[in-house]
């Protein structure tokens, strides 16, 4: 590859004129130093510089029949493969309000006829200088975007691979198996899809926060690793004080959170969000829930979706203490929720996506492997009479 900024090399310089005796004359001038091209008319200049081997510059006469120099320049410019080629205008015109003309249209400078000699070089010379040098700091400002892109993939790979680890290590102390993590995010993201146009919701769910809700939904849980495995992994019903200590999962998810952010020295997006749903995604919309007790929207939005997107798959979840439901028995009692466990509106968009969630129920599904090595890890026979979604 050459040196974008070796000038030993010959640049090619494209004259356009329409008269045979100046094209001769700027050709002899040009030669020794530069590769020439000629065109004696706007049409077949056009042609030379979208084909192979493009000039580095062009001296365009604006005089011309059919096709002048300004109507040549305006498809120059249009055309993304030449719009970046310097053009000189060569014009006996002399008018101040020519060469505005000119100029506005991105022409980069004016040559005069009759031509000196002396003058034509300089012009050319300085202008592909010029040239070389913008299109150097252009390929470096390619180069680096192309670089910062390629580190950005890199830092989204590790922080997502950091997330799902982080998730996985709470799910493995939990009686859910790992996908459990991969259908709540879906569900969350399709939630706020489809909210993203209602009123209530379209001031926050930008595109940018729904890919942060997709990132921080699997922290949800996180504080289950703080939680003793005498409750954690207690296949029956809690007792009141062993429930009060399960309760401290969320206060333990979100501490846990802010001081990774903490340490971090500022905000980041998805951690918020990550926050907010480790801390509040087991309140409930009529205050009946914890650790808070709040009421209606003083649930953060994104807790108020993973509250449905999580109970959702609990149900429809086997256990050893209860068996799976189906996705109409599942949605059935979400609808039954609708403004008492759930935001009414929330719930109004989950029934309308309801499929959606089939989908990504049946797309991650837990193995049968899966199942077998619960039982076997639990190993009990629960009642299945009732449902009880621990945390």
């Amino acid at each position: 590859m050459s040196n974008p900024l070796d000038f030993t090399e010959k640049h090619t310089v494209l004259v356009v004129d329409d008269t045979p005796d100046n094209l001769s004359l700027m050709s002899g001038l040009l030669r020794a130093a530069y590769k020439v091209k000629l065109a004696p008319n706007g049409e077949r200049a056009l042609q030379i510089a979208a084909g192979e081997g493009k000039p580095d510059l062009i001296l365009l006469d604006i005089m011309m029949p059919e096709m002048d120099g300004y109507e040549v320049l305006r498809r120059l410019q249009a055309d993304g493969a030449t719009r970046d080629i310097p053009v000189i205008f060569l014009t006996a015109m002399s008018a101040s309000e020519d060469e505005k003309i000119g100029l506005d249209l991105g022409a980069v400078d004016y040559i005069t006829k009759p031509i000196n000699p002396a003058i034509v070089l300089a012009r050319v010379h300085n202008h592909l200088q010029l040239k070389v040098a913008r299109d150097f700091l252009r390929d470096q400002n390619t180069y680096l975007e192309a670089e910062v892109a390629k580190r950005t993939v890199e830092v989204i790979a590790i922080q997502d691979v950091t997330i799902r680890a982080m998730a996985s290590l709470a799910e493995t102390r939990d009686n859910e198996t790992g996908n459990h993590i991969r259908r709540t995010q879906f569900y969350v993201k399709a939630l706020a899809l489809h909210l993203q146009p209602h009123p209530r919701f379209a001031g926050e769910l930008t595109e940018s926060a729904i890919e942060s809700l997709f990132k921080s939904a699997p922290l949800h849980d996180i504080g289950k690793v703080g939680i003793p495995d005498r409750i954690l992994l207690k296949p029956g019903r809690l007792d009141p004080d062993e429930f009060e200590i399960m309760k401290t999962h969320t206060t333990l998810g979100r501490d846990a959170i802010a001081r990774a952010e903490a340490e971090l020295g500022r905000t980041i997006p998805f951690l918020r969000y990550a926050k907010e749903i480790a801390y509040a995604h087991q309140e409930k919309w009529d205050g009946s829930g914890y650790p808070q007790g709040l009421v209606g929207d003083d649930i953060p939005m994104s807790a108020r979706l993973m509250a449905v997107a999580d109970v959702y798959d609990a149900l429809i979840s086997k256990r050893v203490y209860k068996p799976a439901f189906s996705h109409d028995k599942a949605s059935d009692i979400i609808r039954e929720g609708r403004g008492s466990h759930f935001d009414p509106d929330v719930v109004d968009a989950f029934l309308s996506i309801h499929e959606t969630f089939r989908q990504i129920a049946a797309r991650y599904s837990d193995g049968e492997e899966a199942l077998i090595a619960e039982t076997e890890r639990l190993a009990s026979d629960y009642p299945t009479d009732h449902v009880e979604i621990k945390g």
